[in-house]
C-alpha cells in the first residue's frame, strides 16, 4: 500500500513537471513515455506509456492520436446534436441557422423530413444510442431527443422520395424497433417533406401534431402521417368551450355516449361504406329494411338523417368532437 502511494506521488510529480514544459508534446520521464493530448490547443489529458523503446513510443503516439480524434468526433457530434435540437425547437435566428450549419458541414438545401418515435418506456442516453445504432444507417441523418419518451429522426431524402417512400421508411423503423424492443408499444408520426434547413422545425411541428391527433382519432394505427390527419387536425385546435357548445346544439340533452352498442356499430359501418345502405346491411348481416328502421330511429332522436350528405357530415364531425373532448378530459386528471 505504502509503495503504491509513493508511486502515485512520483507519477503525479512527473505529470506536473511534464505539463509545465510547454514546448514538449512528448517526453521520457523516469522510464515512461509521456504524451500531451489537446482539444483546440488546450491540454486535456496526459497519456503514459511504460517504457523507453521506439515501439512503446510509436504505440503511445498512435494511442494519443486516437484519443484526440475521439475528442474531436465526440465534440462535433455534440455540437451537431445541440444544433439540431435548437433547430427543431425554433431557438435559432435565421442567420445563425445558416452560419452554424456551414461551420458544422451540414447541407442546408436538401430534402428532409421529421419522424417522431414515441415509446411506452422512458428513454435514457444509452437507449438513444441504441436507437442510433439501429436506425442510423445513413451518416447524414440525425437522431436526437428533446424529452424522455420521444426520439426524433431528421431524415435526409433523395429527390425521388415522396409520400409512398416515407410510409415505407416509417414501417421499416417500426419493424426494426419492435423486433428489438419486444412488447414495448411504439408509435411513429411524421411531417411533410421540406427542402431547406430553416423549414425543419415546420416538419417537426407537423410530426408532433400528427402524433397527438393520432392518439385521438387513429388510436388503432402505429404510424400516422400529417398529410392523413384530415379534419382531425382542425378539431384538435378547437377550444373546448366551443366544442361543448357545438355538441349541445347538435344533440341537445343527448350525447353520443348514450347510444347503445348496436346503434354505434350501425353508424360506424354506415360511414365506412360511404353511406351505402345496401353494402352496410350486407356487412352487418341484416335486412335492408332493418337498417332503414335503425336510421329512421336515429333521425327521430337526433334530428339528423345520415342518408343526407350534410347531416352525415355534421354527425361525423360531432362524433369526432366528442372523442376529442373525452381525450382532453383524460389529460386533465
Amino acid at each position: 500500500m505504502q509503495q503504491h502511494l509513493i508511486w502515485q506521488k512520483i507519477v503525479g510529480e512527473a505529470v506536473l513537471s511534464f505539463v509545465e514544459s510547454p514546448p514538449a508534446d512528448s517526453q521520457v520521464i523516469q522510464g515512461c513515455q509521456f504524451f500531451k493530448i489537446f482539444d483546440e490547443q488546450r491540454l486535456e489529458y496526459v497519456l503514459l506509456a511504460d517504457g523507453e523503446t521506439e515501439d512503446v513510443y510509436m504505440l503511445g503516439k498512435i494511442a494519443a492520436f486516437q484519443i484526440q480524434s475521439l475528442l474531436v468526433a465526440y465534440k462535433e457530434r455534440f455540437d451537431k446534436d445541440n444544433f439540431i435540437k435548437n433547430l427543431l425547437l425554433d431557438n435559432l435566428l435565421l442567420v445563425d441557422i445558416y452560419n452554424r450549419a456551414k461551420k458544422l458541414h451540414i447541407d442546408t438545401e436538401v430534402k428532409r423530413v421529421i419522424f417522431i418515435i414515441e415509446t411506452s418506456h422512458e428513454k435514457d442516453s444509452a437507449a438513444l444510442d441504441n436507437v442510433r445504432n439501429l436506425l442510423g444507417g445513413k451518416s447524414r441523418d440525425f437522431i436526437t431527443a428533446v424529452d424522455e419518451k420521444n426520439i426524433i429522426v431528421v431524415k435526409e431524402l433523395s429527390d425521388k422520395d415522396g409520400n409512398k417512400e416515407l410510409e415505407k421508411m416509417a414501417k421499416e423503423m417500426l419493424d426494426t424497433l419492435q423486433a428489438e424492443g419486444g412488447d414495448e408499444q411504439i408509435h411513429i408520426a411524421y411531417g411533410t417533406i421540406v427542402s431547406d434547413i430553416k423549414e425543419v422545425s415546420k416538419s417537426y411541428k407537423e410530426a408532433k401534431l400528427a402524433l397527438d391527433v393520432g392518439k385521438i382519432f387513429f388510436d388503432e394505427k402505429d404510424i400516422v402521417a400529417y398529410t392523413t390527419l384530415g379534419i382531425g387536425r382542425l378539431i384538435y385546435q378547437l377550444p373546448l368551450p366551443l366544442c361543448k357548445m357545438f355538441i349541445k346544439e347538435i344533440f341537445e340533452a343527448k350525447s353520443p355516449d348514450d347510444f347503445d352498442e348496436e346503434t354505434l356499430t350501425t353508424i360506424n359501418k354506415f360511414f365506412e361504406n360511404s353511406l351505402n345502405v345496401s353494402e352496410t346491411s350486407r356487412q352487418l348481416y341484416i335486412h335492408r329494411n332493418t337498417l332503414v328502421y335503425r336510421l329512421d330511429k336515429l333521425q327521430k332522436s337526433t334530428g339528423l338523417d345520415l342518408r343526407v350528405f350534410e347531416d352525415a357530415i355534421t354527425f361525423k364531425i360531432a362524433l369526432m368532437v366528442v372523442k376529442y373532448m373525452k381525450y382532453m378530459e383524460t389529460l386533465e386528471y
